[in-house]
């Protein structure tokens, strides 16, 4: 057993497999109290069952660790209420939160129906901020805590899974302004694009050239969690394998002004091109190039 995080009490959702259950692990054995949520679902959110997240609690037990299960889903402000309840309950505050849960239903976007959308919207985004709003409510009054969400490299489009990356879009707009936020209050928050082995990482419609283990990205959020990181916050990390990066933050690029004769299309359309252009899009780049492989192979 380690000691990065002795004394912290910290709650990880999406515990039960995976990432999620790497990070428990992990913040166990340097010392946290664990809460651990998983609702217990298949990668679609479908067929919940309270005994993942027992099954993990099991794990840190035995490895002489001290945890809580709790098998709410937390894309219910019941749900996300419940975990920081749970935390406050048994061992008296809350030092950490780790959103990890996601499910995926893939579709493009053109056959997408509100079925498809609305629970990977929930699971992901709205999951990260029922969690994050209770956390907030106590972190504040504590005047310490860290908020770490889960988004991916995703978040810049996907060929068919608008939902998923909408949603992790959201999340780094959601950990933006968390650490704008909770800042005065010396809480912080950033975000984490893992590239794992997990069962959702089986699903990504392109080959990951750079990928690593769960226990790769758990390090890393360790060292989030932990008193070494308390000036870092509002930033989105990458975690593949050997592999540690940072996005940089969103900045215009270019800009023109209008002359005192104001904008018509026949003007933008005149200056924009040249003056502004555009940024261009690696992912559309490498999408176009599998596409005109698939149609050679086709012959």
């Amino acid at each position: 057993m380690g000691n990065f995080l002795a004394g912290k009490v910290v709650a990880v959702t999406g515990a039960g497999r995976g990432i999620g259950r790497a990070v428990a692990l992990a913040c166990a054995q340097e010392g946290a109290k664990v809460v651990v949520n998983d609702y217990g679902v298949a990668i679609d959110g479908a067929e919940p069952s309270s005994e993942v997240a027992e099954a993990v609690v099991k794990e840190i037990e035995a490895a002489g660790g001290t945890a809580t299960a709790v098998a709410d889903d937390v894309s219910t402000m019941a749900g996300g209420q419940r975990i920081v309840d749970t935390a406050l309950a048994q061992y008296g505050r809350i030092d950490g939160v780790v959103c990890v849960a996601g499910i995926l239903r893939e579709r493009m976007l053109f056959n997408m129906s509100e079925e498809e959308w609305d629970p990977v919207v929930a699971t992901h985004l709205k999951g990260t901020f029922t969690v994050f709003r209770a956390a907030a409510a106590v972190m504040r009054r504590q005047g310490s805590g860290t908020l770490v969400g889960f988004t991916s490299g995703n978040h810049q489009g996907s060929v068919s899974q608008a939902n998923y990356s909408a949603a992790k879009g959201g999340i780094i707009s959601l950990v933006r302004s968390a650490a704008l936020g909770l800042h005065k209050y010396g809480v912080t928050a950033n975000a984490v694009a893992p590239v794992a082995r997990t069962r959702m990482s089986a699903n990504v419609p392109m080959e990951l050239t750079e990928i690593g283990e769960p226990e790769d990205v758990a390090a890393f959020v360790v060292y989030l969690l932990s008193e070494r990181a308390r000036e870092v916050t509002g930033q989105v990390y990458t975690v593949a394998g050997p592999k540690i990066a940072v996005w940089a933050q969103p900045v215009e690029l270019r800009s023109v002004h209008a002359d005192e004769g104001g904008w018509t299309p026949e003007r933008v359309a005149e200056v924009v091109p040249d003056a502004v252009g555009v940024d261009p899009m690696p992912l559309l780049a490498q999408v176009s190039a599998m596409a005109a492989a698939a149609a050679r192979a086709r012959g």
